[in-house]
C-alpha cells in the first residue's frame, strides 16, 4: 500500500495530532497580542484585588511584567460536553482538504486535550436523529484516551466505502441532552445546521431548553465557506445531491449565484440573531481555515466561566 501524506496523517494518533494543533495554537498566542492570555491558559489567571499574594507567581512577573496567581485544582471544576452532529451531509468536502465531520473532531479533539490539562472534564455526545452513547464528562487521561478512541470510531465508521446515510434532527437530540445533564455544564455543539430552513425555530427552542437548565452553550456552525456559502463553482452545468435524503437538482451555479448567496446570509445572519437574543454564543467556522480562530473562541468562553 502506498503510504500517502493523507494516509500517514490518518495513521497518526488523534491524541498527538490534538496536542499538536493546541501547541502550535498557544505558540501563535505568545507571538500575538494574546500572550498574556495563553500563559493565564496553561496554569495561571490575572491577579484579582483580594486574592491572597503568597499565591502570586514571580517567576511568571519576572516574564511578563504582569501579576498572575497560581490556579488550583479546587478553580477549575468546569465540566463540558462536545455534542458532535454525525449525520450524513457532515461527511462534506470539495475544495477543503478535510470533511467537516473530520475537521469537527479534530477541532474537538482539540478542545477535550486543552480541558484535560487544566483538569476539567469533559464527555462527549454523537448525534444525528437521536443522541448516541453519551461518554460522561470526566478529567482523567484515561478518560480522555477512551473518548480519543470514541472520536476514532466515528471516523472509521465514515470512511467505508458505503456509510450509512443518517439524517438530522438536532432539535430532538438537543432535548434529549438537555434532560439527561444534571449538574450544570458548559455544552459546545459542531453542527453544519443542515436542517430545513422551516426548523430553524425548533432548533433555537432546543438550544434555549439548554439555557432553561443553567447550561453554558457554544455552538460552531461548520461549512465549507467557498462551497457552502459562495457557491463558488465553474458555471456549468452540476448536479447537486442531497446527502441525507438522495435528492438531485441540475444547477448551473452563475444562474442562481446570487441570490443563493443572499438567501445563505440572510439564515446565518437570523440564526446568530436568535442565538445572540438567547445568550448562546455563535460562531462560525470555515473548514479551511485553521483551528486557531475556533480555538481562541472556546477559549474565551471558558474563560468567562470560571
Amino acid at each position: 500500500m502506498l503510504l500517502t501524506p493523507e494516509l500517514i496523517n490518518r495513521l497518526i494518533p488523534l491524541e498527538i495530532k490534538a496536542r499538536q494543533i493546541v501547541e502550535g495554537f498557544i505558540s501563535g498566542l505568545h507571538k500575538s497580542p494574546y500572550y498574556g492570555f495563553s500563559v493565564e491558559f496553561a496554569e495561571h489567571r490575572p491577579y484579582n484585588p483580594g486574592d491572597e499574594l503568597k499565591h502570586l507567581d514571580w517567576k511568571v512577573y519576572g516574564k511578563t511584567e504582569r501579576y498572575y496567581v497560581k490556579q488550583y485544582e479546587e478553580e477549575t471544576n468546569l465540566r463540558c460536553y462536545m455534542l458532535l452532529d454525525v449525520s450524513s451531509s457532515m461527511q462534506f468536502r470539495y475544495f477543503a482538504e478535510w470533511s467537516k465531520l473530520r475537521y469537527a473532531v479534530h477541532l474537538a479533539a482539540a478542545m477535550a486535550y486543552m480541558l484535560h490539562r487544566q483538569r476539567d472534564g469533559c464527555g462527549l455526545v454523537p448525534f444525528d436523529r437521536h443522541i448516541g452513547e453519551i461518554l460522561p464528562a470526566k478529567s482523567s487521561y484515561a478518560h480522555l484516551m477512551h473518548l480519543y478512541r470514541n472520536l476514532d470510531r466515528l471516523l472509521e465508521e465514515y470512511d467505508r466505502e458505503t456509510p450509512e446515510i443518517r439524517q438530522t434532527a438536532s432539535a430532538e437530540a438537543i432535548h434529549q441532552l438537555a434532560e439527561r445533564i444534571s449538574r450544570r455544564s458548559l455544552v459546545v455543539l459542531f453542527t453544519d445546521l443542515f436542517e430545513n430552513v422551516q426548523k430553524q425555530d425548533e432548533l433555537i427552542s432546543a438550544l434555549k431548553h439548554l439555557r432553561h437548565k443553567k447550561h453554558e452553550v457554544i455552538l460552531f456552525h461548520l461549512l465549507e465557506k467557498r462551497s457552502e456559502r459562495d457557491l463558488d463553482f465553474p458555471d456549468e452545468r452540476f448536479v447537486f445531491r442531497d446527502m441525507e435524503t438522495g435528492g438531485e437538482m441540475d444547477v448551473i451555479p452563475g444562474q442562481v449565484r446570487r441570490d443563493y448567496q443572499k438567501k445563505m446570509a440572510e439564515y446565518a445572519r437570523n440564526f446568530h440573531i436568535a442565538c445572540s437574543e438567547a445568550n448562546i454564543t455563535y460562531e462560525e467556522v470555515d473548514t479551511q481555515d485553521p483551528f486557531d480562530f475556533a480555538l481562541l473562541a472556546f477559549l474565551n468562553k471558558r474563560r468567562r466561566l470560571m
